[in-house]
Formats: C-alpha cells, structure tokens, sequence
C-alpha cells in the first residue's frame, strides 16, 4: 500500500523546502540533456574527461569521484554551464513562505518509491476547494478537505500519467460532484480545458496554457486574485522542475518552447508548483534552470 504524507498542513507557518532534494541531481540532467541533444555516451564522457563507467555511474546517482569538465559537457549536450555547474555544487531554490498565500497546500504520496506531489486550494471565504492532479491516494486530500471543512469544487489535471491521477476514481467516487478540467484532446467535451476559459473558486481565478513537450495533454494552471495581493501560483506538473525539466516524451525543443513563452512569461515572483520536487519561481528558473 502507498504511503502518504501530508505537506505543508498549517497554513501559517514558514515552509522549509531547504530538506527536499532537486528532483533531478545533476546526473538526470546530463543524461535528459544527451537524450534532447541526441549525444552519445562515448562523446559525453570525452567531453567531461571521464570514462563511458565514470558516466553511466554519474548519471546513476549524482555522483562521481573524478572532477569532470562540466563546462566543455554543457556545450555538448545543450546546457548553460554556469547554471549547471551551480546545481552541481548544491543548489536549491530558496525557502519558500506559503503563508503568503494561506489557502495552498502540497500534498506529496509515494508509491514504489516515487513521490509526486499534487496541490488543494480554497477560497478562505466560501470554502470552495479546487485540487491539482490527486496524487498516488485520496485520503491525505479527503483527510485535508474533511479538516479545513471544504468543498470540493473542481479537480485540474496538469497531464494524464499515472502518478498523476492514479487517485482520479477515488476522487470522484467520493465527491461524485466534482467537476473534472483536463487538456486531453480524448477527454468527454465537458471536461476538457477550453481557449480562455477561467473558472471562479471564490474570489480567486483560475486560467491555463498548453505546455506540451513532456506529455502531448500537459498543462499548467495559473491561480491569481489572491489575498493581500500574493503573487501568481502556476501548477505546472513535470513540464518543469527546480533545476531542470520533465523528460520531452512527446518533444524536448517543444517542452523548451513553451516553458519560454507559456511559464517564463509569467511575473518573475510567481510561484511555481511541480509535479515532484520543491516548489520555486519563474525568476529562479530563469537565473538557475541550466536547459535555458
């Protein structure tokens, strides 16, 4: 059975991301840059200076007891080597205070070891609750919206894999009222996200845009209007991380073009909610996200 846990549960306390990991140490992120630049093995691991072994181990666990030329690698392979010599020497988005916003919550469930994370939000007023992709397992969200006694208005899919919506039926067997809100071009008409559409959860809004690139349904939603005037939140599932980005299943140079004109658009302090991983912003990810 999953096991679950619960993030960010009270509402106005600090939240310390500083313990989470990057989702993608700098080894996934060599090896996602050589599958986007179609390099091979043997010529990455010349240009890093080490040996096909010391490769496949440093891409395995992050990890290498050589110093690998890191700048002569990110040329190869397409990434910006100041930024990716950054996260090889440690770095992490800054903490993150979401008591800014009161109403957000990270829920984070395993399975098989995989963590994901999926968000529920509300209107304090209203108590109208929107949620984020489910997440492994129900209950953490049933557990949360039974506490803050809300009701759950709207469940938004950011992209259809599994760990993303391995709760879907759960959901909606125990609120049978919810209604569903997907970038699927297969999903029943009533369900699927429209041009311009936005939807009221109490005074906030709601609206997306169509990143595609790592899943051909991926979509970001962007929640504005909050109180005290709080930055943009954008749910972005894997189309982007801290630090790297979602493997471009369908297209890595389209996974790449519409973070730039989609997320990157966006005002620099809006905040930024993966799929796995802390959360972090749009101006992070300018100064630090080594694929741009």
């Amino acid at each position: 059975m999953p096991s679950s846990a619960i993030g960010l549960a009270l509402p106005l306390l600090p939240v310390n991301f500083r313990g989470m990991n990057l989702e993608d140490h700098v080894g996934d992120i060599i090896r996602k840059a050589r599958a986007m630049s179609n390099v091979a093995a043997e010529a990455a691991a010349k240009a890093a200076g080490l040996t096909e072994a010391e490769l496949a181990t440093w891409e395995e666990t992050g990890k290498t007891t050589q110093k690998p030329n890191l700048a002569a690698l990110a040329e190869l392979v397409g990434l910006h080597p100041s930024k990716l010599e950054a996260i090889a020497n440690g770095w992490l988005p800054s903490t993150k205070d979401l008591s800014a916003w009161r109403e957000l919550r990270c829920l984070t469930t395993t399975a098989g070891g995989m963590a994901v994370n999926c968000y529920l939000v509300w209107d304090e007023v209203s108590r109208e609750a929107a949620l984020f992709d489910t997440g492994w397992e129900a209950g953490p969200v049933a557990e949360l919206i039974a506490q803050e006694q809300l009701q759950l208005r709207h469940v938004f899919i950011t992209h259809a894999h599994e760990d993303h919506v391995a709760a879907l039926g759960a959901i909606r067997e125990k609120f049978p009222k919810v209604r569903l809100h997907s970038g699927s071009k297969s999903a029943p008409v009533d369900q699927r996200n429209r041009p311009n559409d936005f939807i009221h959860l109490g005074n906030l809004r709601i609206t997306h845009r169509d990143t595609p690139g790592h899943a051909e349904d991926g979509t970001t939603y962007i929640i504005g209007n909050w109180p005290d005037d709080a930055p943009h939140v954008a749910i972005v599932g894997d189309a982007i991380f801290a630090g790297s980005i979602g493997r471009g299943n369908q297209s890595w140079d389209l996974a790449r073009q519409k973070l730039r004109e989609q997320v990157f658009t966006l005002p620099p302090e809006t905040l930024l909610c993966p799929g796995h991983g802390p959360l972090t912003t749009v101006a992070e990810e300018k100064a630090h996200n080594p694929f741009f």
